[in-house]
């Protein structure tokens, strides 16, 4: 505004009169003198000077006084009341600024300016000085004057925005939610106090931190004064316009901004036109309202306005439009100086940091994800909410009101409120308006054709008045009456509305297509015929005749959209098109003020989605914009925002019409707009933008990276693209959408719906994580028909949320997980879900944990349990309940039989766990429930009721009370009802803080309670008590025995007496666990002192008590006078184990064994130890090992020795300290009568010179050695060669191990020579290396092959030529094993060739790295050269294979996987045409290619005898195959050819199956073809009639493909081996159906000796059909069946089927379903498959009855060499473990991935000594600890042939895992 308003003159005397009552309370809190002063005024003051005066004047008094003055200026003079008015304002304190600037302007200055009040009225006395008087009184003047200005500019602002409005404003009908406000820390609230704000009561500041708190806009403005406000909506929600609304009412003197205030409006979007800084004065003054007046004015109000800032509000409308950032204080700095211009953007920070202006009021308007920038300066902070159904239906009826037709209204409310898109857009007031025009247009459009046409001027005036408004959210107005704009039937006037629902746009992209047709048709100056216009349905025809102009229009949206701008001058359009588009409403005029204060005209579009739309039209039609600038601008918004967002103008909506316009129905009409000016079309063009689109929106389906904001936008972008694949391709990978923190809408579940609804019966989850929703997103979301999983995580979700959801529950057929956790449910939403739950008999899982359900709603959940049959989980934790709600629940146990579990745990977790339905009609007994009662307060009260509730409950399996408190009289209650609680298999009460005196009364179980079989106490922490029943203990051989375990208990003797009083005589008694007590020497007397009263006693662990040597010999005469007492061991000084054997037959003599090791023994001890066990009468072993004994000790040994006359055997391995004492006992032992057989080692006894010779002697006279380990003693080359001299004077069954004794390649040779000069030596294995390994194995077998094995030797020429020597005289078969010597190539070609004269039968292995690729060729080439007594040979990998036969052709020559590339072959090409006799030729694994195929090309027709070809490939080719394919056909004599890994063409396919009925093995595996190609390659196959082997792995093969292969197995009856494994088809893995086809296709294979199917997935019905043929493969040695889904009762069907298979030797049966009834059955059928050596049964599900039964299996498998148990299920093993001991030809074991323990590692230990043949132990991923690691180290110096134990991931510390390496390098603890 740029003139200046003054306001009217009042009456002085009628505003003092008027403000009387407040002044006289104003004036009564003034001090004396100021009311003195005052008085003074009245010419009659002087009377009453005195008591005014006085220290404490009376009140009444004061206020007779004030009254008096009042009165009498109320009627004086208007000079003398003005000076009175002027006067009080300056003296008095505290007056209101409203006030104050009322009585200032109607005092006026004019006739005072220059002289001080009359001589009349004062008394010839100044009440003040001029200078004090004029201080205020100008800017008091002027202040209301510019106030008076601005509120007549908000006034005509708003008459200009009002006249179009729809509706009426009113802000107590607009509705804002409540958001939490982050106030900067270091920022004082600068909130006025009550005087300040005249007079109102402040409201009390407070966190709106829930988003669904409501108020009405007036309401929120409430209480503002002084503070930073911050109002957010999106895009026109209509901000701009409430803000000028807010301005008119503050005009008015009405509204929450107090008149009084200078109310200042400041718009962004005009802001950024300021480029130059300003002043506060040019931001008002220039900028805002100016004045024509003198700069002296302008001070005037600026001074008051910094003096007075608390009276003024500032209102900062669109932050959004603001092109810079404003900035944050963290610390209060200065406050800036108010005359030095400033940047605008520093300005407003100004304002908002309170370094301008502080105290006063700031309102600030901005986007949701601008407030961000907002935080820390705004102390209140509201959100805008949408319009409701109400508030729309309401615009509409508005909008449509005057209409001819009064039922076009209501229809158009109809389809609007049905359209989720055009709800979703009306609930912002300028889309509504858009949305209205939009259906007005349509249902014009719908009309029949040929109705006559209104003039178009009429029909247009809506749409040209609708694009006057502004951008941001001014309410369209009425847009005319319409009552002639309508077409009309002729009749009686009434419109017949023919629009539907299927008519009305499907997506939010042909809504704003629709929106542009209806602009464009409103065109008063449309080209062409109206009927062409009105008849037209779709929008097509009419953007081709609009083409230039929408084509100059959406350049000019794209290139605002690039450069983030919504103004546009008229320079930035052409004038036609300015015109047309202002005419058709596309385009509004707005005003601005320029830098120099004129205005001028810019325009902008309707909306800003209206402009975004149009950009993405130019994206889709125009070559202008490149594929990269589309894809940078394609990209999914999210709803979160943070500080780094870039921050925008628009509403990122580009995408979403991006994916719709990619939709085919949005072709023709992109067309149209393509198209080149000579009407030549862009289809091709625009079809490939989709594709593009269509692509990248492919892309972000795929991603996996994408939060649930995104994910919820890329439900959108995929409904705008409807495109229902890429709806699948979204779910594919997302088995539940998880929305976190999103304020969700009825249209965003309207897009969740497309896409889930996508993925049919697989069934998707919904998780709603903190999302605020109104109860209409429940309405829409039974759209989501197919949701199996439904979660709802909030306290926003209540009790009426709860009453909705269960409206709509019964609508989900498929639900099966239902949660409602995390809310503020209470008993009353419990009763309403209960309710409907029912209706929902598909509901598995009820999660309603973390609410406030408390016991009544946990009653109510529970009546329902009878009614879910499928009920799988119900989870009601943290529910505020008690214990009579879990008693309530254990109650429903009776009732409801299919209760599996109830878990309470404290007030924290409670559940209930059902069995289903199939699991209760199974076959298989159903499991007893159980129940978890954790972290009680349990009283005896408590206890009682439990009990009786438990009574009453069917069987329980476990009763878990762990963590509870149970004193002595808990229980003894407990134990009281014990009897009539039927429980079967434990009850376990872990950290209970257990007593001694609770120990004790336990204890008694055993004996009163027949039920209880074992009881497991630990009083240290952790506490562990366990109650075992029958049910509940592991199987043992005498199921009445009872165990008591009273382990870490603290035990002192005298509480030994307690417990035994306790237990009374329980008879049944096997198994005492005292381990780790403190009742020592004293306690174990007590011990033994009972043991005659333990009649069924079997074992006693005494462990860890503080036994001395004195107990040791107790325990010894203990040995001797106890029958019953066989063994007793101890060991590391505190293990003590006693081992009873119940049989007392006086018939059976008993075996007794004392083992005492680890320990330090004295030469005392041992003698008194000895003369002890001599009192024994039973046959006696007796080991010492590992107990360094000293040579004294040994002498001793020796002297009581021959009076132990019942000894059977002495062990005192390890315990040696000297080679003295060891000859002394040897010595010993070979004049002994009683000595009959000795294992020998006898290490690091520096064995030299005499005292080898000694020990020669010895040996010579001794008894035979089994083993003789005479490592680590220093002996080098001639102390070697001196004993294996000697070899054949010792008698020596097994072997000799010689390692660590310093060898050379000389003591090498010795050794090696005894291959030759001992007919009883097996083989030889000599490393040189680190390990320093030397063996001498022995045989006493006639016939054998003998070995010699060389590792990491170093050896050179001559020490190869030696033993080509040595190997030329050997007797007997001999294998050379040769593995990194360091040979060179020519050495290797001597030693061959010096071998030609030797006798037949030798097999060589040569491993070097360098035996690879061209070199491998050479030396393979010159072996071939040199020796013409090569039978075979072989390059594999890097390993030299050659077998050599006297007077013989070779055979077979191979090259595999050696890195061979196919040029490097040439130079092979004489040597094979050399070889006529030559029947296999492999090169598979290598890289052959098209060199390799010729050089195959050229030697085939040369070799007729050729039978075996294999040229398997790593690497996929179609040049081999297809160049080998006519060769290949000529070489009739091939009757094996392996293919595999190759790609084979049509062409080659075609040539290659004529050769198929030749050939009696094919490797087609891992092969690749087109579908027309494997299909005629297995159809061939039919014709092999001939084929015994058969490999097709891996391969992909479409239906019919699967059925030819079907067709062909039966025909090829004479199959032997076939090899089917991970076959797949086209949809993946085999359907039932398939595999059903393929095994009955097999029937009639009767010779199969090996199948393999891997991966098949045939599971139960598979298997059925499979062990229907099993009995008819009696020749069956190897099946391979793993990854086939076998379950446990399947598995016991195909183990009874193998029984007919005696022949079988592998059993492959790793990752199925196996459990301890498949174990149960291998135990039975195994032994009597004799041959089978390979068992696999990996990654299933054995327990320890399985493991159980599965030993029995092992003990009778004696030809087993290799077993792997790799993750079975349980780490109990050690019955496996031992039952190795049973297999003599056991080379590898896999136990890993188990978590097995010690116990396991030593039952291992002391098993390995046993398997002589065992090289590899894998025991890595379990529990194995250093004590467990370290027995393996001590057995493994009696395991020679062990080559490698894996601990890799077990309970070693890598420091400890060194350490052990360090000793034993045979320990692996890493991962490879």
């Amino acid at each position: 505004m740029d003139e200046e308003v003054f306001p009217d003159a009042e009456n002085v005397n009628s505003v003092l009169a008027q403000e009387s009552s407040e002044l006289l309370h104003i004036l009564s809190g003034q001090s004396p003198v100021v009311i003195m002063k005052l008085c003074q005024m009245m010419p009659s003051y002087a009377g009453w000077d005195i008591n005014l005066a006085s220290s404490i004047p009376p009140a009444a008094a004061v206020t007779e006084h004030i009254k008096a003055v009042l009165e009498y200026f109320r009627v004086a003079k208007a000079e003398d009341c003005r000076n009175f008015l002027q006067s009080m304002c300056i003296l008095c304190e505290n007056i209101p600024m409203h006030l104050e600037s009322r009585l200032m302007s109607v005092a006026g200055y004019e006739n005072s300016a220059c002289e001080h009040s009359s001589s009349s009225v004062t008394g010839g006395k100044s009440s003040s000085p001029p200078s004090e008087q004029l201080v205020k009184r100008p800017r008091i003047d002027y202040w209301p004057q510019y106030k008076a200005a601005v509120m007549l500019f908000q006034k005509r602002r708003w008459e200009r925005l009002s006249e179009r409005l729809v509706s009426e404003v009113q802000l107590e009908n607009v509705w804002v939610s409540l958001r939490t406000a982050n106030r900067g820390r270091d920022r004082p609230d600068q909130t006025p106090g009550s005087a300040d704000k005249g007079g109102r009561t402040p409201e009390p500041d407070g966190d709106y931190g829930a988003m669904d708190s409501r108020v009405t806009l007036e309401t929120f403005l409430q209480g503002c004064a002084g503070k930073v406000t911050v109002l957010v909506g999106p895009a026109g929600s209509g901000k701009t316009l409430l803000m000028s609304c807010l301005g008119q009412h503050w005009a008015q003197g009405l509204g929450p901004v107090p008149s009084s205030y200078l109310f200042v409006l400041l718009e962004f979007r005009q802001l950024n036109l300021r480029s130059q800084p300003l002043s506060l004065s040019d931001l008002l003054f220039r900028h805002y309202v100016p004045m024509k007046e003198g700069d002296h004015k302008k001070e005037a109000i600026v001074d008051y306005l910094l003096s007075n800032p608390e009276q003024s509000c500032w209102v900062l409308d669109g932050y959004d439009e603001f092109h810079s950032k404003l900035t944050k204080q963290e610390v209060q700095r200065e406050l800036l100086d108010p005359e030095r211009p400033l940047p605008v953007a520093d300005l407003i920070s100004g304002l908002l940091n309170r370094q301008l202006l502080p105290g006063c009021t700031v309102m600030v308007t901005c986007r949701v994800r601008d407030v961000i920038d907002l935080e820390g300066v705004s102390d209140k902070v509201g959100q805008l909410l949408g319009w409701g159904c109400h508030e729309i239906k309401e615009y509409v009826d508005n909008f449509f009101r005057g209409k001819a037709d009064s039922a076009l209204g209501m229809h158009a409310a109809e389809l609007l409120l049905s359209s989720q898109h055009l709800l979703a857009m009306s609930s912002l007031p300028a889309l509504c308006n858009i949305c209205c025009i939009c259906l007005e247009h349509l249902l014009l459009e719908s009309r029949d054709p040929g109705r006559t046409a209104i003039p178009k001027e009429r029909g247009s005036e809506t749409r040209r008045k609708a694009g006057e408004k502004e951008d941001k959210g001014v309410q369209s107005e009425d847009p005319g009456e319409g009552s002639e704009d309508m077409m009309m039937d002729g009749t009686n006037g009434r419109a017949q509305l023919l629009l539907t629902q299927a008519q009305i746009p499907s997506t939010l992209t042909q809504v704003y297509l629709t929106v542009l047709g209806s602009f464009l048709y409103s065109d008063p100056d449309t080209r062409g015929s109206n009927d062409e216009l009105i008849t037209t349905r779709l929008p097509q025809s009419i953007l081709g005749q609009y083409r230039s102009e929408l084509c100059e229009l959406t350049q000019l949206a794209w290139k605002g959209l690039e450069d983030g701008k919504i103004l546009f001058m008229e320079e930035d359009i052409s004038q036609d098109v300015l015109k047309f588009s202002i005419r058709t409403g596309l385009i509004s005029q707005v005003e601005l003020r320029r830098e120099d204060g004129m205005l001028v005209n810019s325009y902008c579009f309707t909306h800003l989605t209206l402009q975004e739309f149009l950009a993405a039209l130019r994206v889709m039609t125009s070559a202008d914009v490149s594929d990269t600038q589309l894809k940078k601008r394609f990209s999914l918004r999210t709803r979160w925002t943070t500080k780094s967002d870039q921050r925008t103008v628009f509403t990122d909506s580009l995408h979403l019409f991006l994916c719709g316009l990619a939709s085919p129905q949005c072709t023709s009409a992109l067309v149209q707009l393509a198209r080149t000016p000579g009407g030549k079309g862009g289809q091709s063009w625009v079809q490939r933008r989709q594709s593009l689109v269509l692509k990248l929106l492919k892309n972000l389906c795929h991603s996996n990276t994408l939060t649930g904001p995104k994910i919820l936008e890329l439900c959108h972008c995929v409904q705008e693209s409807q495109d229902h694949q890429l709806a699948k391709q979204v779910v594919g990978t997302r088995p539940t959408l998880e929305l976190r923190n999103i304020r969700l809408l009825p249209n965003d579940i309207d897009a969740l719906a497309f896409v889930v609804n996508s993925v049919g019966d697989n069934g998707i989850g919904l998780d709603f994580g903190a999302c605020s929703m109104e109860l209409e997103c429940l309405d829409v979301l039974p759209r989501c028909q197919y949701i199996q999983h439904l979660s709802f995580r909030s306290r926003k979700y209540d009790d009426k949320f709860a009453e909705k959801l269960s409206s709509i529950l019964p609508k989900f057929t498929n639900l099966r997980k239902l949660e409602f956790c995390g809310a503020s449910l209470t008993a009353t939403g419990a009763t309403s879900l209960a309710s409907a739950l029912p209706s929902c008999p598909g509901i598995t899982e009820l999660n309603l944990s973390d609410n406030h359900l408390k016991d009544g709603g946990i009653k109510h959940i529970a009546d329902i349990f009878t009614k879910q049959p499928r009920l799988v989980l119900v989870k009601l934790g943290r529910n505020n309940s008690s214990l009579e709600a879990v008693d309530y629940l254990i109650g429903k146990m009776s009732l409801c039989l299919n209760i599996q579990q109830v878990h309470a745990d404290g007030r924290k977790e409670l559940s209930v766990t059902f069995s289903q339905n199939s699991d209760l009609h199974s076959h298989k007994k159903k499991s007893e429930p159980t129940i978890s009662l954790l972290n009680q307060k349990w009283s005896k009260a408590d206890m009682q009721k439990l009990a009786k509730s438990l009574a009453h409950c069917p069987a329980l399996s476990v009763l878990n009370m762990s963590g509870s408190h149970l004193d002595v009289e808990t229980l003894k209650t407990l134990t009281q009802y014990l009897p009539e609680i039927n429980v079967t298999k434990k009850i376990i009460a872990n950290d209970s803080c257990l007593t001694v005196e609770g120990l004790v009364i336990l204890t008694a179980l055993l004996s009163d309670c027949p039920a209880v079989v074992e009881l497991h106490i630990r009083l240290q922490s952790p506490v562990q008590v366990s109650i075992v029943f029958s049910g509940g203990r592991q199987k043992t051989a005498n199921e009445e025995s009872k165990l008591l375990c009273l382990s870490w208990c603290g035990l002192l003797p005298s509480h030994l007496e307690r417990v035994w009083r306790s237990l009374g005589t329980s008879p049944d008694l096997t198994l005492l666990d005292l381990s780790s007590n403190c009742f020592g020497n004293k306690g174990l007397r007590k011990l033994l002192d009972v043991l005659p009263g333990l009649s069924s006693i079997q074992e006693i662990n005494a462990s860890n008590n503080g036994i001395g040597m004195e107990g040791v010999l107790m325990l010894a005469g203990a040995l001797c006078s106890h029958n019953n007492l066989t063994q007793i061991h101890i060991s590391d000084g505190d293990s003590v184990i006693l081992k009873f054997c119940p049989d007392k037959r006086e018939d059976k003599q008993q075996q007794k064994i004392f083992r005492i090791n680890n320990n330090k023994l004295l030469p005392s001890n041992i003698t008194t130890l000895c003369r002890r066990l001599v009192q024994c009468r039973s046959l006696l072993e007796l080991d010492l090992s590992h107990c360094s004994l000293t040579d004294k000790a040994i002498d001793n040994l020796m002297k009581v020795l021959p009076k132990m006359t019942s000894l059977q055997r002495l062990n005192v391995s390890h315990s040696i300290t000297s080679t003295t004492g060891a000859l002394v006992l040897i010595r010993c032992l070979t004049v002994s009568q009683q000595v009959t057989s000795v294992e020998l080692r006898l290490t690091h006894c520096s064995l030299k010179g005499d005292n080898l010779e000694r020990l020669l002697q010895i040996l010579q006279q001794g008894p035979q050695l089994s083993d003789l380990d005479l490592s680590s003693n220093q002996m080098e080359d001639e102390g070697v060669k001196h004993f294996v001299d000697s070899l054949q004077q010792h008698k020596i069954t097994s072997y000799v191990n010689l390692s660590k004794n310093g060898l050379t390649q000389q003591g090498l040779l010795d050794v090696a020579n005894t291959l030759c000069t001992f007919d009883n030596v097996s083989g030889v294995e000599v490393s040189l290396g680190a390990e320093e390994r030397c063996l001498i194995w022995f045989t006493q077998h006639e016939s054998f092959v003998k070995t010699l094995s060389i590792r990491d030797s170093s050896l050179e020429r001559d020490h190869l030529v030696r033993l080509a020597e040595i190997l030329s005289i050997c007797p007997s078969p001999t294998k050379l094993e040769f593995k990194n010597n360091s040979l060179q190539s020519d050495w290797i070609e001597d030693f061959v060739k010096l071998l030609n004269s030797s006798q037949r039968g030798f097999s060589i292995n040569i491993e070097e790295h360098w035996i690879r690729s061209e070199e491998a060729v050479s030396l393979l080439c010159r072996c071939l050269d040199l020796s013409s007594n090569i039978h075979t040979i072989r390059v594999h990998h890097n390993t030299l294979h050659l077998s050599l036969m006297k007077s013989t052709e070779v055979t077979s020559i191979s090259l595999t996987d050696c890195a061979v590339e196919g040029y490097q072959l040439a130079s092979m090409k004489s040597i094979i045409l050399r070889c006529p006799l030559l029947t296999e030729l492999d090169f598979s694994l290598n890289s052959l290619g098209i060199e390799g195929a010729e050089f195959l090309c050229s030697v085939l027709p040369s070799l007729p005898n050729l039978t075996s070809l294999s040229i398997g490939s790593k690497e996929a080719s179609v040049t081999v195959v297809e160049k080998l394919s006519e060769a290949l056909l000529q070489a009739t004599s091939i009757q094996c050819l392996n293919l595999s890994g190759h790609m084979i063409s049509d062409t080659a396919a075609q040539i290659m199956t004529k050769m198929w009925p030749c050939l009696r093995s094919l490797n087609l595996s891992h092969c690749e073809w087109s579908a027309s190609g494997g299909l005629q390659l297995i159809k061939a196959l039919g014709e092999c009639v001939s084929l015994e082997g058969l490999c097709l792995d891996c391969l992909r093969l479409n239906e019919e493909s699967r059925m030819c292969l079907a067709q062909a197995l039966r025909k090829i009856k004479s199959i032997r081996s076939l090899k089917l494994n991970k076959i797949d088809t086209a949809m993946g893995p085999l359907q039932a159906d398939s595999v059903l086809d393929l095994l009955a296709a097999m029937e009639g294979l009767t010779r199969m000796q090996e199948i393999e199917l891997e991966g098949w997935r045939m599971a139960d019905r598979g298997i059925e059909e499979l062990t229907r043929l099993l009995p008819v493969w009696t020749e069956l040695r190897k099946i391979s069946l793993s990854k086939n889904l076998i379950s446990d009762q399947s598995g016991d069907m195909l183990l009874e089927a193998l029984n007919s298979c005696t022949h079988l030797e592998e059993l492959y049966l790793p990752s199925n379903s196996l459990g301890d009834l498949t174990a149960a059955r291998m135990a039975l059928v195994l032994p009597s498959l004799t041959y089978i050596t390979v068992l696999d049964i990996s990654e299933n599900r054995i327990g320890y009855e399985g493991s159980v039964s599965l030993s029995k299996a092992i003990m009778c498998m004696n030809n087993l060499t290799k077993i792997y148990l790799t993750s079975v299920g349980t780490p109990e093993l050690c019955a496996v473990a031992a039952s190795l001991a049973h297999c003599p030809l056991i080379q590898d074991v896999g136990l890993g991935w188990n978590n097995c323990g010690d116990k396991v590692a030593v039952e291992l230990a002391r098993v390995m000594p046993l398997c002589q043949k065992l090289t590899r132990l894998d025991l890595e991923s379990n529990a194995v600890s250093v004590s467990g690691a370290e027995a393996l180290v001590r057995a493994l110096q009696s395991c020679p042939a062990l080559e490698l134990i894996r601990l890799w991931r077990n309970k070693v510390s890598p420091g400890e895992a060194q350490r052990l390496s360090l000793r034993e390098r045979r320990l692996n603890f890493s991962s490879t």
